[in-house]
């Protein structure tokens, strides 16, 4: 058997290790075509992220799909960098948790750069030995809004440091969540939070979640964090409350499109820190990729339901 892999030789090496079996390395985007032998492919996005962002968007499977796979495994949580055809043929499991780690870690850093302002303490002369007083971190309160595994982690170590978490999500609270506190709405979310990390997918309901109307009730000089997609804010409605001060920072590490074009303002506000949708990239998430591959790939083999499915479109 074959598993065809779009994802780098790291992974590919590490994956072969792990399962004793012929990895198959093929170009990002669509595939045109796969040898029989190939039975699961590990799929990357086929668009919406720079490498790729020139080719076309493919609208139509090509000739042959979805040749002979039995199952797909998504490197994303995320699917809305897929076609719908991509996930209708055969089953198709997420990589919901594997970054949730690195993540949260890129979260926490953003919360204490923005408090600390490290960069700005160092010194390399007496004359700039001048004491400088630190905000505190704890005592804050962090909103979230989706409470996945993303959520879930930079809860785990929000609460850990001393801050409040408030949260809102679409289904009930779970049960792990006794520390947070759960809002009803985004307004109420924003009225509270000092920092708001949106931690949610791409869905009809969640496009610009933070608009004109919701941001109206934001505390003044919210930092707001984005790790999830660019959609999930209204740009211009972004940019008239960072002029006006209802969000005093903003640390981006997804937008829309990716990348940015030049002269996009956010390049150059002093308020705004964007970073290119690199949060979740290192080895430990493809490393835990590389479990989750090899445990749907047994329960593949007994006949028993993937992990993290793709629910039906």
């Amino acid at each position: 058997m074959l598993i065809a892999s779009q994802l780098e030789p790291f992974f590919n090496a590490a994956l072969a290790e792990r399962l004793g079996v012929e990895i198959l390395p093929i170009p990002r985007g669509t595939p045109q075509a796969l040898p029989d032998t190939v039975k699961v492919l590990v799929a990357a996005p086929l668009f919406g992220v720079p490498d790729i962002a020139h080719l076309p968007h493919p609208a139509a499977p090509p000739a042959g799909w979805p040749f002979n796979l039995d199952w797909i495994q998504l490197v994303s949580s995320g699917i809305d960098h897929y076609p719908r055809w991509f996930l209708e043929a055969v089953p198709v499991s997420t990589a919901r948790g594997v970054a949730a780690e690195p993540i949260a870690e890129f979260v926490i850093g953003a919360i204490f750069e923005a408090v600390k302002q490290l960069h700005t303490v160092w010194i390399d002369t007496p004359d700039a030995w001048r004491i400088r007083p630190f905000a505190p971190v704890a005592g804050s309160t962090l909103g979230l809004v989706g409470y996945g595994a993303i959520g879930r982690a930079v809860a785990r170590k929000a609460l850990g440091l001393g801050l409040k978490v408030h949260a809102l999500r679409r289904s009930a609270p779970a049960d792990d969540a006794a520390d947070v506190v759960f809002a009803r709405s985004i307004e109420e979310l924003l009225a509270v939070s000092d920092h708001l990390v949106l931690a949610a997918p791409a869905t009809p309901q969640t496009r610009h979640i933070l608009n004109a109307e919701s941001l109206k009730a934001a505390k003044p000089g919210v930092h707001v964090i984005n790790i999830a997609r660019g959609t999930l804010i209204d740009d211009d409605a972004f940019l008239a409350a960072l002029a006006d001060g209802r969000v005093g920072l903003a640390t981006l590490d997804t937008t829309t499109p990716e990348p940015l074009p030049a002269g996009h303002p956010y390049y150059t506000l002093p308020q705004v820190r964007v970073s290119p949708h690199t949060s979740a990239i290192g080895t430990a998430p493809r490393l835990a990729l590389v479990e989750k591959v090899a445990a749907n790939l047994e329960h593949w083999r007994a006949g028993a339901p993937i992990l993290d499915p793709v629910h039906a479109l």
